[in-house]
């Protein structure tokens, strides 16, 4: 009798049903992050005046946030590298330091967002900042629960368990690491 469920390792397509739901999960994602982010190009062209609000921003700190963001991608792929080969501390070990750049993003994040509100740039300030404050903010929250949730699988994957799931937090992780390609240059750089 197999400890791997059913459904694990079924499929009628072809494509293991956690891939599957990981990609059916990311296409809802995009529906929903590709409507915030349209929606902000056409309210920018709309709204010439933003570019001073754009201009606040620290492009610095969305740059090193940026690093850090590319560089956890890198310690998920070797984090992937290292279940394929099944060695699960190797895996965990990677995890790990995909989560403290996750933690590392946020804790940036926090000093940038009170640095800002500080000077007054909250959420309701103007346009610019309302989709600024919501587009980051959703993204936060997709860090955070990528965290969470590489937690749970590193600590699986030290015991040798489930290790092809390491293979699916990668792609989540990869697709919160691509939506802030998009959110860096749209926030911080268009000025």
């Amino acid at each position: 009798m197999s400890s791997t469920p059913i459904a694990t390792t079924r499929s009628a397509t072809g494509i293991p049903t956690g891939r599957l739901a990981v990609w059916w999960v990311l296409a809802s994602e995009v529906v929903i992050f590709g409507g915030l982010l349209a929606s902000y190009l056409m309210f920018r062209m709309g709204h010439p005046e933003w570019a001073n609000a754009a201009a606040v921003t620290n492009t610095w700190i969305g740059a090193f946030n940026t690093f850090v963001l590319l560089s956890s991608s890198f310690t998920a792929v070797l984090a992937h590298q290292a279940a394929e080969r099944g060695d699960g501390k190797g895996a965990a070990r990677f995890l790990t330091f995909t989560i403290l750049g996750a933690v590392t993003f946020l804790v940036v994040k926090g000093f940038e967002w009170t640095s800002e509100i500080s000077h007054g740039y909250t959420i309701t300030s103007n346009g610019f900042w309302s989709f600024y404050y919501t587009a980051a903010g959703l993204h936060a929250l997709h860090v955070i629960a990528g965290a969470i949730i590489m937690g749970f699988i590193a600590r699986d994957a030290a015991k040798g368990k489930g290790l092809h799931r390491v293979e699916l937090i990668g792609i989540y992780w990869h697709f919160v690491d691509v939506v802030w390609i998009f959110l860096f240059p749209l926030l911080y750089i268009a000025k």
